[in-house]
């Protein structure tokens, strides 16, 4: 497991998480300039997220306020975690329909981009829709198939997290609209994600999912889009593995990006 910078904030005795003034001013700078962002960008299941957990726009939210909400909703919550944790405390907290935050927030220098999860990236962009019960039940789905796989084969199911919960787009009535909560956190990439015309977006194939190569670190070339939150929910009722094992069986689908530089390559 790779190390982190960031040191996540732990609570005090009554469970609270103390912040700095220039933690909270961090999170509303974040806040309200994504909120305005995603307004017709965003799907109508995370807005409606968004009104659900009626999250503070000027300071951290304690997560004890957003499992009142998810706990009604789909039956949910969000746990405190470090920085980073092992594949096997992350595919374990979804099976058990907990959401993990790294209670720390990106320093000034990193606002547009981090490698690390925050606890912006986590709650603002994936908490909204754990109050849908569609995404909430493929996300649950993805932690039990993970806790159960084999190293080779978490590797497949990573592409198929990455290129929907992290990276989806969906297809509606009012054009096409986000529900990765990679592009939902990202102030570059969600505009990018809609609007430009480099990236190619895809009708979704979890087949073609599974086998399509990523890169963390920059924006991403390939969108799949899907045609309604009910293909995550038709996606449980399929047998997720035994794709993985088609997929296996198959060569990558080509890289859509250039190899990541070597570190200390000229």
């Amino acid at each position: 497991m790779k190390s982190s910078k960031y040191q996540a904030r732990k609570p005090d005795e009554s469970g609270f998480i103390e912040y700095t003034e220039e933690e909270h001013e961090t999170w509303s700078i974040l806040y309200h300039r994504q909120i305005e962002l995603l307004k017709g960008r965003a799907c109508d299941e995370y807005m409606n997220g968004i009104e659900e957990l009626a999250m503070p726009s000027d300071r951290i939210p304690q997560l004890d306020e957003i499992n009142q909400v998810l706990k009604g909703k789909t039956g949910w919550g969000v746990a405190r975690v470090p920085a980073l944790i092992s594949f096997d405390s992350f595919f374990k907290l979804l099976a058990d329909k907990q959401f993990p935050v790294a209670t720390f927030i990106r320093v000034r220098e990193e606002l547009d981009y981090l490698q690390e999860p925050d606890i912006f990236h986590e709650i603002f962009g994936h908490c909204p829709l754990l109050t849908n019960q569609d995404f909430a039940d493929f996300t649950e789905t993805y932690g039990r198939l993970g806790l159960a796989a084999t190293k080779e084969e978490r590797v497949y199911l990573a592409r198929l997290y990455w290129l929907t919960v992290e990276f989806g787009l969906v297809d509606t009535s009012k054009g096409l609209r986000i529900y990765g909560g990679g592009i939902l956190s990202s102030y570059g990439e969600t505009g990018y994600a809609l609007d430009s015309d480099i990236p190619v977006r895809t009708a979704f194939d979890p087949l073609a999912a599974l086998r399509t190569p990523y890169r963390i670190d920059i924006l991403q070339p390939l969108y799949y889009v899907i045609d309604d939150l009910s293909v995550l929910h038709r996606l449980c009722e399929m047998d997720i593995m035994a794709l993985v094992h088609q997929a296996m069986e198959m060569p990558l689908l080509p890289p859509m990006f250039e190899p990541k530089p070597q570190e200390g390559a000229a």
